[in-house]
């Protein structure tokens, strides 16, 4: 007897999409392919660059992975997962974003048909990619080498390596100095490691600011010894410029205290009334006074600062600026060697800072900017940046953000890759080799990565606008002789030694490249089953 047919139960909203299964992996790997399609172009010294429009109108100009990725608005989660990507690493080591993206969309890319046409279940892949990058982190290890980080003329190499592929290309010199200078101000001796090592804490992302200001020709660019504020002193008279300035910083408003809550006053008689007005300028002129007692030059406050104190502060000789960010104000604490005070009633002798040489207003295009310059030792400082106009001015920003990275990685762990696609090379030669002595199906996707490792070098040549082919035979050649610092002239597309050629690149960066591109691509894989269009729980 036949069974009753048994109508199909619909559990989901028939608004929401849902792929399952191959589909969905599927899917997944083409949105991550044409996420690395994007900025293929983007990679080494002949990059193209991207022009991009955001919603307000403005715009973008670069060829730093990053950078495009951000404005670029996705819809496919996979690709969402990307762009998260290229994020972590600009924030773990600064370079690298492009690399990232190309290399996890390649190994998704070359694992496609192993998990499609020969249905190898997707556990056995990660496994295989996992195994494949304790190796592939081995060879550069191998193929890395130590560096001095107090050799100048080295570190500047080495920054020029990372700056060489970005825009900024025409003035690496003076970039260069600029990012390395900045860098070993910040650097804060923490003593020696166990191991005899120096231990750095270098944070440029608080204690240097860059400030653009267009005008001028990128050349004029320079790194201050100092901090430097687009602000001008409160009052007019002030004077503008003071030698060996004695600072104090406050974190309160220089005004009459008002009531917390609505407070009303019953007022009887007329004199009441000139007593509470009365109180009020004695109240602000004894602030004054306390501040005045330790013979301040120059007050700076994050707060707001009355007429009636600006007036006792300038018969006392002070120049004030008020308003200033609370990053500022850490900035000039570190360059003058002053204490934030919160009370005007605890300001003491050592709060003052006297690090700093000189402060001077000056007037540069239309605007007044302070700078607070020639200190000694200062632990922050200000990179001022000249240049034609706001979007070059932005691009070299962004490539300085990238050429000072570089150089803090180095100092934290000194130790250099061959640049050019060489450790790339390295890592696909030794790994194809491995692949063959493993047993099973894991040695597919295992040698799925070592032909993955190749797109670095490939996208080098065909952007240089050589013949990737042949190009690719020669230096997969003279890897497999054991020369693992040949790699590709991003120039030209041609084989040269990395050794000659002066390509070098911290090792932090290709170790996180590569480790953030396996695992993304293990997540990736991970997926079976995709459901779009979920209802907001709130409506």
């Amino acid at each position: 007897m036949q069974a009753p047919v048994q109508a199909p139960v619909v559990f989901m909203n028939t608004s929401q999409e849902r792929t399952t299964g191959r589909e969905a992996q599927i899917s997944n790997i083409t949105a991550a392919k044409a996420v690395a399609d994007v900025i293929r172009t983007c990679l080494g010294p002949k990059a193209m660059l991207k022009m991009l429009l955001d919603p307000m109108g403005g715009l973008v100009l670069t060829n730093d992975g990053h950078a495009i990725l951000r404005e670029i608005d996705v819809a496919h989660p996979a690709a969402k997962s990307m762009l998260e990507l290229s994020r972590t690493q600009d924030e773990e080591v600064g370079d690298g974003t492009t690399t990232v993206i190309i290399l996890a969309g390649d190994i998704l890319t070359q694992c496609a048909p192993y998990l499609i046409e020969k249905n190898i279940h997707p556990v056995i892949i990660i496994q295989a990619l996992k195994k494949a990058l304790s190796d592939a982190l081995e060879v550069i290890d191998e193929v890395s080498k130590p560096v001095d980080t107090e050799n100048d003329a080295a570190m500047k190499k080495l920054i020029q390596a990372s700056i060489g592929t970005k825009y900024v290309n025409h003035w690496s010199e003076k970039m260069c100095e600029l990012a390395l200078k900045a860098v070993k101000t910040v650097r804060i001796d923490l003593g020696t490691v166990a191991e005899g090592e120096p231990k750095y804490e270098i944070d440029t992302k608080r204690y240097v600011r860059i400030e653009k200001i267009p005008g001028g020709e990128v050349m004029d660019s320079r790194v201050l010894n100092g901090v430097m504020l687009n602000k001008d002193v409160v009052h007019p008279k002030m004077s503008r410029l003071v030698k060996d300035p004695r600072v104090v910083l406050l974190d309160c408003p220089l005004e009459y205290k008002k009531g917390e809550s609505q407070t009303n006053i019953e007022i009887q008689n007329e004199e009441d009334w000139e007593r509470i007005l009365q109180i009020e300028e004695e109240q602000v002129q004894l602030m004054c006074e306390q501040i005045l007692a330790v013979k301040p030059t120059v007050v700076i406050t994050e707060k707001g600062v009355s007429d009636l104190a600006q007036h006792f502060l300038l018969k006392g000789g002070c120049s004030v600026l008020r308003r200033t960010k609370k990053s500022d104000n850490n900035r000039i604490a570190r360059v003058t060697g002053a204490t934030i005070v919160n009370r005007v009633e605890d300001l003491k002798e050592t709060d003052v800072g006297t690090k700093c040489g000189l402060f001077k207003v000056e007037l540069i295009g239309d605007e007044y900017f302070t700078f607070l310059d020639e200190c000694e030792d200062p632990k922050a400082c200000t990179i001022m940046l000249r240049g034609g106009s706001k979007d070059i001015l932005n691009e070299i920003e962004r490539n300085l953000h990238d050429a000072m990275a570089v150089a803090r990685n180095v100092m934290l762990s000194p130790s250099l890759s061959p640049g050019g696609g060489a450790t790339e090379m390295a890592v696909s030669v030794r790994l194809a080799e491995k692949a063959k002595q493993l047993e099973g199906i894991q040695q597919w996707p295992y040698q799925a990565v070592a032909d993955a490792m190749e797109c670095i070098p490939r996208t080098l040549i065909q952007n240089a606008g050589g013949s990737p082919i042949r190009i690719l035979s020669q230096l997969r050649a003279k890897h497999a002789q054991g020369n693992h610092t040949m790699g590709i002239d991003g120039d030209n597309g041609k084989v040269v030694d990395m050794v000659d050629y002066g390509i070098w690149e911290p090792e932090v960066i290709k170790q996180q490249s590569i480790k953030t591109a396996i695992e993304s691509a293990c997540l990736l894989l991970r997926v079976d089953d995709i459901v779009s269009g979920v209802r907001n729980h709130e409506e």
